[in-house]
């Protein structure tokens, strides 16, 4: 095997990929920030009033119904991904042309990881149902009344 898929690219998926993500996250809700800030600035310096909803934090926008579907669907994904990559490392095996050191070293324990992600992921929702069974139940009936 090469450096480059012995070394360079577990760091650049470990390491530089979730610093990137993170960083794109951060610039994001600080340009919102700003953008607040700038049009509070403007409707000061024109002397018009100012909402003081504006200044509150934005409430969340997702129902725990939402939320919870939302890591169900995460769950499903990452179990699949994991079953196919357990998957592909039994056909794999069987290749006489196919390294084993790759297979052995990111494939099966790749696939079990995301596996033990989704069944994870599995069980805090159907934990997450049966805490929050009253709040989706007054959520549900909040929506109905506000219809």
């Amino acid at each position: 095997m090469d450096i480059w898929t012995t070394f360079v690219l577990p760091v650049f998926i470990c390491v530089v990929l979730p610093v990137i993500v993170v960083w794109l996250a951060l610039r994001s809700r600080q340009h919102a920030i700003d953008k607040k800030a700038e049009i509070m600035l403007k409707a000061i310096e024109s002397g018009a009033t100012i909402d003081p909803n504006l200044l509150k934090p934005q409430e969340k926008t997702k129902s725990t119904k939402k939320e919870l579907l939302d890591k169900l669907n995460g769950a499903c994904i990452t179990s699949l991904m994991g079953l196919a990559f357990i998957a592909l490392a039994i056909v794999r095996y069987y290749n006489p042309q196919f390294d084993r050191t790759f297979l052995h070293n990111f494939i099966v324990p790749g696939g079990f990881v995301l596996l033990a992600v989704g069944i994870g992921l599995l069980i805090s929702y159907f934990v997450g149902k049966k805490m929050l069974a009253k709040e989706m139940e007054t959520e549900e009936k909040q929506l109905e009344e506000n219809k």
